[in-house]
């Protein structure tokens, strides 16, 4: 019996109705994709990004952090290098921030522990609003630390309950070896020893990077020397964190510098940084530092260009 033209047309609107609920699924499951790779980080032909940055000991011996880690650390040491302490003053102070807060600023903890070093207004660390201040709160942990006769020679566990006054005073000592690394790194004793796998910046993130690394080298370093060229390179003078400083500690204070601005690259937007005839460059996504065969390095001992 021939179907009538009601029942044909039935059909027709059922099937437009499947390929519009099939597109509209498709569409939600490309947009779910596009954003968990946009989660992971910017694509380019060889894949996506994960952000990390490593530090080395040695070749075997590698440390991985976040980037918002890696930037905690070396505001630590930059503190340090300001104040003239010691590497070991580095070496703690990140060990305990890994073993208080995972390196992160964080607003909660035990009781009213707060902070990158989990700092207790109620004991008289400081208000709230202070200990949660990166720069108040490594201030606060280096008073304390340099008041405690031959902490350059005590154990990372030691040195940091003297200061903390930690429930858990034996678990500082798991990340000493992580620790020396990356202070080793941004103090400058070890040379191509950090490098960050970051994803690409945009144009309008590029054009503010030069304003975002000198603010940056201020907050830090609070007194250093440096240039915004005109080419929006800015070049830092490394020797100035040590008036007077010779030609060996000048090249440590650049390498320092310069790992520094690595490790800050995600926030500043930084795509390149130059140093002692070396270069980290962003986009290339390596695993150490590369010669640098242009004309973008600097030209003087214990300088850097940030890009």
């Amino acid at each position: 019996m021939p179907r009538s033209p009601g029942a044909r047309s039935g059909r027709v609107r059922r099937r437009r109705r499947a390929v519009v609920l099939a597109l509209a699924l498709i569409l939600v499951l490309t947009g779910a994709v596009i954003g968990i790779v946009a989660a992971l980080g910017a694509l380019d032909a060889r894949g996506p990004v994960i952000a990390r940055c490593d530090a080395y000991l040695t070749k075997s011996m590698r440390y991985s952090l976040a980037p918002d880690q890696a930037d905690n650390a070396a505001l630590m040491a930059a503190i340090a290098s300001h104040r003239r302490l010691p590497a070991r003053a580095s070496t703690i102070a990140i060990a305990t921030g890994f073993q208080e807060s995972k390196l992160r600023n964080i607003t909660y903890g035990d009781r009213d522990s707060l902070g990158l070093f989990q700092q207790r207004p109620s004991q008289g660390w400081g208000t709230p609003e202070q200990v949660t201040d990166p720069i108040y709160s490594t201030n606060a942990f280096y008073d304390v630390l340099v008041t405690i006769d031959g902490y350059e020679t005590l154990t990372v566990t030691d040195a940091a309950q003297r200061v903390q006054r930690s429930a858990f005073p034996n678990a500082y000592s798991d990340h000493e070896q992580m620790a020396r690394a990356y202070a080793s790194a941004l103090t400058g004793y070890s040379r191509n020893a950090l490098v960050c796998q970051l994803p690409g910046t945009t144009e309008e993130e590029h054009a503010a990077a030069p304003e975002a690394v000198m603010a940056r080298l201020t907050r830090d370093f609070v007194q250093i020397e440096s240039t915004l060229q005109e080419d929006g390179a800015v070049v830092v003078d490394a020797r100035s964190l040590a008036p007077g400083a010779g030609d060996q500690d000048g090249a440590r204070l650049a390498w320092a510098v310069a790992q520094w601005a690595v490790a800050t690259a995600h926030a500043t937007g930084a795509r390149l940084v130059a140093v002692d005839g070396m270069v980290w460059d962003r986009a290339a996504r390596a695993e150490e530092w590369t010669v640098d065969d242009s004309e973008a390095g600097p030209i003087g001992p214990g300088l850097v260009v940030i890009r």
